[in-house]
């Protein structure tokens, strides 16, 4: 194939042309890889192909090693490292020699695929000699090959695990890298790519930083790069300063004077980038600071890891100035809801990182800005003062801010509606929003809210829903906390004589002409699923008017044909809002007895409504209404049996749905809501069920969140079948015994790992708690003799590696109990002979959670039992 001219036409303007190219080339991969990766970096490497087709034959190789999926990622590595050595050779060889191309663009690209197949092959313990050629590139003279190799190194470290490089290599690595950064020789070209790498290569430098010289050097380096006469090495540099704060907090008390100097500098002078990198090294360090006197509570003893330095608390009074300076440096024309990150917001939110490090201590430093900006005639100062006062109400201490808010509460009240300018508003309403969450609520002593005060309140926000979008939709979002503040009051609650008001108000923000700008139909159905969740028995009467409401506005949403491409993603949206706003209204109605009959008349149109979201086969829409029937599964209880003929097939596709997770999770969920409301009614329905949730577990398409709500998904089941779930058993018993051995052995883990095996076990275990109660009873029991050891050896496990979270500690002490209630003796002498259950029954007997302490005393009565028979 000439695939030079394939590759030129794949990017026609001509779609016919482009069509029958793209086609041509995923013919050729399909019958021929090796040939097919041979052509692409044979393209790539030569200096005399176009430059438009290297680039697409680079970004072609790269995509056929690497995918965001993790299942597809899989199989490419796994067709890769199968691939003829011989012809990997030769691909890894054309790619080195593209290093050396005159063409930026090839080089580029050269250096993504290189680290693509570093990242496959040297965990692998191949390509040994890659680090040795491209350190020997290094030295040679052309300055474009040296900046190559330095991208290059830049990309394998991102893609390669530290572990996977010998220390020599990295000390290689690292002393190249810092050669490259040193300003007194090379290129600009040069010196960039190397503090690029640098970032990347921060993570292989744990030894690095342990030695005091070593340290030295490279903080000496990166300082001066933040000097450098090109804006682009002063960003990346600083870049590399934020990695440090956050991967080596514990070894930069010597150099932070100087950090101090240097970011101030910056945000004082420097052009944005670089001064928004600057304040994001003190938000880092922020980060750092909070998450170590969270987990220590600030008690430092001799076992801590890592010390609390207090850096923010030591440069606070230089500090806070520089970052209510940047306060002032808004845009004229930014446009809050656009995500763009300017100076002023970077000070903004590390000035709220500040407040909640150092709590009290910010307040008396930042309330003379405020009192000298608040009514300044420069709208710019009006709003910055404003963002000031926002920032730092998460942190301090409500006595610390009570009084502040309760002289401020009235002003902010009057900006708001009368302000002239459309920012200072935003801001004025998004601070309210701020007070109302961190401020507001049962637990406050002196209530900020009060019944003189509310109903101004109320006039105010209402008023501004009716504002430019930006500002509706924060006096949306400040009307949702007020609501939520009083979600646990028992008696009538300030909000319910404004609560038909409230409603009618939200109504109408839904229905602007512009409520499609700045979030603002979103924020006024999740401030309305907020009002009807937290209202109260008065106003239930006025809930259940909205359910016709709300169920008219869905069925006009399913009568739209024959829309663009941009109308049918917006109808999708608003049938997502709608779908989540009916789930909200099914939940407070179908829980309460006094409305439980008159809602009830509605759930056959409720549940028809829903049948006909599932046939516009859009994803998001899916997930809101597979969740609305949970709820409404829940309400009807048995009586939902009758939609099951119905809906069976939409739930099993949601049970297929590999690509979209989410509504796959979602989708098990609802099985286990079904099986609640339903019980053995559900039986007819299981074979399909069961079949598709071992289809799940056995692919490796499946995403790994979704497999914790399988296992009990099969607790559910078997709970509401009992001992017809028999035939399930020899199925569902070794799923769950390998499930439980993968789950073992995760001490060396990260916290996301550790997170997310303490949620796989929470599952396993629900599955066996569902099991051995549906079984209890039941002739049948002995079924589950054979696989009681397994159970005993897994909990014992579990006890023993000391990371289990209390949610998986509340259901293995209650398998425990299980195990004893159903099989007694046959439980009795195995618990007896455990390793570890008499200790994990003493530790849970004595928690301060009163739910596990409740789960063993059972749990020990049923031992009792079980040992005593």
């Amino acid at each position: 194939m000439e695939v030079t001219q394939v590759l030129l036409n794949a990017q026609s303007v001509d779609g016919s042309v482009r069509k029958h190219a793209e086609e041509s080339l995923k013919r050729f991969q399909d019958e021929n890889l090796a040939g097919f990766l041979l052509s692409l970096s044979g393209e790539l490497s030569s200096d005399e192909k176009p430059v438009d087709s290297r680039r697409l034959a680079g970004l072609i190789l790269k995509n056929a090693l690497d995918a965001k999926e993790q299942h597809r990622k899989f199989e490419l590595v796994q067709r890769w490292l199968s691939l003829d050595v011989g012809v990997k050779t030769q691909i890894k060889h054309c790619l080195l020699q593209t290093l050396s191309s005159h063409v930026h663009e090839a080089r580029s690209t050269a250096s993504q695929v290189i680290a693509k197949v570093a990242g496959i092959e040297l965990p692998q313990k191949q390509w040994p000699e890659l680090i040795s050629s491209l350190l020997a590139n290094i030295h040679q003279v052309p300055v474009h090959v040296k900046q190559a190799t330095l991208e290059t190194l830049g990309y394998m470290c991102e893609e390669v695990s530290p572990d996977v490089v010998e220390q020599e290599h990295v000390n290689k690595i690292l002393t190249a890298v810092v050669q490259g950064m040193n300003s007194s020789e090379g290129s600009t070209d040069v010196r960039l790519a190397a503090t690029r790498a640098m970032y990347n290569t921060l993570s292989f430098a744990q030894a690095n930083f342990s030695n005091d010289m070593e340290r030295d050097y490279i903080m000496k380096v990166v300082c001066e790069a933040t000097l450098s006469s090109e804006l682009k090495i002063r960003q990346a540099a600083f870049e590399c300063l934020v990695s440090i704060s956050s991967s080596y907090y514990e070894k930069i008390a010597p150099y932070m004077q100087d950090i101090f100097n240097i970011t101030a500098k910056a945000v004082k002078e420097d052009e944005e980038p670089v001064a928004l990198q600057a304040i994001e090294f003190w938000s880092s360090i922020c980060d750092e600071e909070i998450d170590i006197l969270e987990d220590y509570a600030g008690d430092f003893a001799g076992d801590s890891e890592i010390p609390c330095f207090y850096f923010i608390k030591k440069a606070l009074p230089a500090l806070v100035p520089m970052l209510l300076e940047t306060l002032l440096k808004q845009e004229e024309d930014q446009d809050q809801d656009e995500g763009v990150w300017n100076l002023a917001m970077a000070g903004g939110t590390c000035l709220g990182l500040v407040a909640r490090t150092v709590g009290d201590d910010i307040v008396p430093l930042v309330m003379p800005f405020i009192e000298e900006n608040i009514s300044k005639p420069d709208w710019r100062q009006r709003e910055a003062a404003t963002y000031a006062f926002g920032s730092i109400l998460e942190g301090p201490s409500p006595d610390k801010l009570t009084p502040l808010v309760n002289v401020a509460l009235n002003f902010m009240l009057t900006a708001l509606t009368t302000d002239p300018n459309n920012h200072v508003k935003d801001t004025t309403a998004w601070t309210l929003g701020r007070i109302f969450e961190f401020l507001h609520g049962s637990s406050m002593e002196t209530p900020i809210i009060t019944q003189a005060n509310c109903q101004q309140i109320i006039t105010v926000l209402l008023q501004s829903m009716k504002d430019a979008p930006n500002v509706a939709e924060k006096a949306c979002g400040a009307l949702y906390f007020l609501t939520q503040g009083f979600e646990d009051i028992d008696q009538t609650s300030p909000l319910t004589p404004y609560f038909q008001e409230i409603v009618q108000s939200l109504l109408l923000v839904t229905h602007r002409e512009d409520a499609g700008e700045s979030r603002l139909r979103t924020a006024a159905y999740e401030t309305l699923n907020e009002v009807v969740r937290c209202s109260t028995d008065e106003t239930v009467p006025m809930v259940l008017q909205l359910v016709p409401v709300i169920m008219m506005e869905l069925h006009k949403t399913l009568e739209e044909h024959n829309l663009s491409s941009d109308e049918r993603r917006k109808q999708n949206e608003l049938q997502g809002l709608l779908c989540g706003c009916l789930q909200v209204i099914i939940q407070k109605l179908g829980s309460l007895e006094q409305t439980k009959y008159a809602f009830m008349q509605y759930a056959d149109q409720i549940m028809n409504l829903f049948l006909r979201v599932f046939a516009f086969r859009s994803a998001t829409v899916h997930e809101e209404a597979m969740l609305a029937i949970g709820s409404l599964a829940y309400s009807t209880g048995q009586d939902f049996a009758k939609y099951m003929p119905e809906f069976y097939k939409y739930l099993e596709m949601g049970l297929q749905n590999f690509e979209e997770y989410q509504v796959c999770a979602v989708t098990v969920g609802v099985v286990g809501d079904i099986c609640r409301a339903l019980e053995e009614k559900v039986l007819p329905w299981c074979d399909g069920i069961m079949t598709q949730l071992l289809k799940d577990l056995s692919s490796n398409q499946l995403h790994r969140s979704v497999k914790p709500p399988i296992f009990s998904c099969f607790g559910d089941i078997a709970l509401a079948i009992g001992e017809n779930f028999e035939k399930y058993l020899m199925y569902a018993m070794p799923m769950l015994q390998s499930a439980a051995e993968l789950s073992a052995h995760t001490s060396s883990a990260d916290d996301e790992m550790i997170e997310y095996t303490n949620l796989l076990r929470n599952g396993i275990l629900e599955a066996y708690s569902g099991i051995f109660q549906g079984f209890k009873n039941s002739p049948k029991t002995q079924l589950l003799i054979p696989h009681a050891p397994h159970i005993v050896q897994f909990l014992d496990l579990i006890y023993m590696e000391k990371d289990m979270d209390d949610m998986v500690m509340k259901t293995a002490i209650g398998v425990l109990g299980d195990l004893a209630d159903t099989l007694g003796s046959n439980a009795g002498s195995l618990i007896q002979q455990s390793l570890s259950s008499k200790d994990f029954l003493n530790e849970c007997l004595s928690s301060d959670d009163h739910v596990i302490k409740e789960s063993a005393e059972w749990a020990k009565l049923a031992i009792g039992r079980a040992i005593s028979i």
